[in-house]
């Protein structure tokens, strides 16, 4: 009888100990399934994006990461990526109706991200970019694998949107970098109010300055050299990619608010052209106080960029003129 208690006894330990072994990284809806975040402990070097027969891939070289080894990427897109590689978690699963309406009926084909250390696959699985949860997303770890609602805690922005393969979003959000010693000629037309406009001309620190009349004598040449200061770094604060095709053929039909344009030393130009932008849905839209749509010539984006940057370049003909 005792050898009998013993012998259970061990079994029962056994059986315990296995179960321990099992379940000790369990996960409820499979541990396979739902890994989605790479390990924080190994650093993420480099990251691989595709879609279809699209592919981008940023990689960190020293203290830079690169777009596709060539240009530089912007730091901030990076780190804000590298967050969510690294924080996601599941926040709930996805039915099967609801997966076949809002991904496969919609034929929405998926961002496969791959981030590495080095040569080693930190971490792998699929983005399904949907408008149906606040994340922005549906992941996957493979194709045969349960659905998820992803996020990150304590961030409560759309996270979808850094699984794109766009090389605007990772270019650097800039609209004009450049030094006073750099622009030959400054073009700023208020078409809302076309005799305030102005045109700068540099030459070696000899300023010139005319209106829609002609050039203009008695203009502060300080306040002229403090306004070429500015272009040394004007941001836009994120692309419009939400616009619709006939909201940007709409937009790019109307005058524009402003146009600025500047002519550098090595002869390029860039035109930045400024409209209202309208917020809300519906019947609720309303003019957006705080911010405008842009656009330049390099691309055919619309951007938004916040008065609080573009502000010091929006000026009237009569700041520059002594009084």
């Amino acid at each position: 009888m005792k050898n009998n208690v013993l012998r259970v006894l061990s079994i029962s330990a056994a059986a315990l100990l296995l179960l321990l072994i099992v379940f000790r990284n369990h996960s409820p809806f499979g541990k396979a399934n739902t890994s989605f975040a790479s390990d924080k402990s190994k650093e993420i070097t480099r990251i691989e994006l595709s879609d279809g027969g699209k592919r981008l891939f940023l990689q960190k070289e020293g203290e830079n990461w690169l777009i596709d080894g060539k240009s530089e990427a912007r730091k901030s897109g990076i780190l804000f990526l590298i967050r969510v590689l690294q924080e996601i978690r599941i926040k709930s699963p996805v039915s099967d109706d609801l997966f076949q309406k809002e991904i496969r009926d919609k034929g929405i084909i998926p961002v496969m991200v791959k981030s590495y250390h080095k040569r080693k696959l930190l971490s792998s699985f699929l983005v399904y970019k949907t408008t149906s949860n606040k994340s922005g997303n549906i992941m996957k770890r493979r194709e045969g694998s349960e659905p998820f609602i992803v996020s990150v805690p304590g961030y409560d922005g759309e996270i979808g949107t850094a699984f794109t393969l766009n090389i605007l979003y990772w270019e650097p959000f800039t609209v004009f970098n450049l030094l006073p010693s750099e622009i030959v000629n400054i073009s700023f037309q208020n078409f809302s109010d076309p005799v305030s406009s102005f045109n700068i001309g540099n030459r070696n620190h000899r300023y010139t300055f005319s209106g829609p009349d002609g050039e203009i004598t008695g203009f502060d040449s300080t306040l002229v050299t403090r306004y070429l200061s500015y272009f040394a770094r004007i941001p836009l604060e994120n692309w419009a990619f939400d616009l619709t095709p006939d909201e940007k053929k709409k937009t790019a039909s109307e005058q524009p608010l402003y146009r600025i344009t500047v002519i550098s030393t090595d002869g390029s130009s860039t035109e930045l052209s400024l409209w209202g932008r309208m917020t809300g849905d519906g019947v609720e839209r309303k003019k957006d106080t705080d911010r405008l749509l842009g656009k330049t010539g390099k691309s055919d984006e619309f951007f938004i960029m916040r008065y609080f940057d573009i502000d010091p370049l929006i000026k009237k003909q009569s700041y520059f003129l002594t009084h």
